[in-house]
């Protein structure tokens, strides 16, 4: 059994709902928190079919911080990236997805075990559901999400395609 939920930044959820595969994150997680501050980066600017999806995903919730203030500790941070290792760390957070280089540090400085968007890709071939990464992360750049070549060539190198 895992101990700790999953808190998740906005850019792995707008990443896997621009490509339709916010099942990835249900089946591999089960359940993902997050902060105001990310349904309100999620929701904002409202594409078409945003809010329709938070809704629908009652596997995520929206948490709000017991102490809000412990975010304005992550100084050069956004509040949203901020709010999540905050509540990361109140949660005890089992794992936290982020993308950010400065909120990946930050994490890694409070002990909080991190993964992002290509880490996610990983783990769902690792556990069999989906047989392929390359097409995927196709779909992802597609979509709009900046991925340097070197990490592309690393993660379909440790996928084995």
């Amino acid at each position: 059994m895992r101990i700790g939920p999953v808190v998740a930044n906005n850019t792995p959820l707008v990443a896997y709902w621009s490509i339709s595969r916010l099942d990835i994150l249900q089946t591999l997680f089960e359940e993902i928190l997050i902060p105001p501050a990310i349904r309100d980066e999620f929701l904002a600017p409202v594409p078409l079919g945003r809010f329709e999806s938070l809704l629908s995903a009652p596997w995520i919730k929206v948490i709000a911080l017991a102490r809000p203030s412990a975010a304005d500790a992550f100084a050069g941070l956004d509040r949203g990236e901020a709010e999540v290792i905050a509540l990361a760390q109140e949660q005890e957070a089992r794992l936290v997805l982020l993308d950010e280089r400065r909120a990946r540090r930050y994490a890694a400085r409070m002990s909080l075990p991190v993964s992002g968007t290509m880490g996610v890709l990983l783990l769902a071939k690792q556990e069999g559901i989906v047989n392929a990464i390359r097409p995927l992360l196709s779909d992802l750049i597609e979509s709009g999400l900046y991925v340097h070549q070197d990490l592309v060539d690393k993660i379909t190198q440790l996928a084995g395609e």
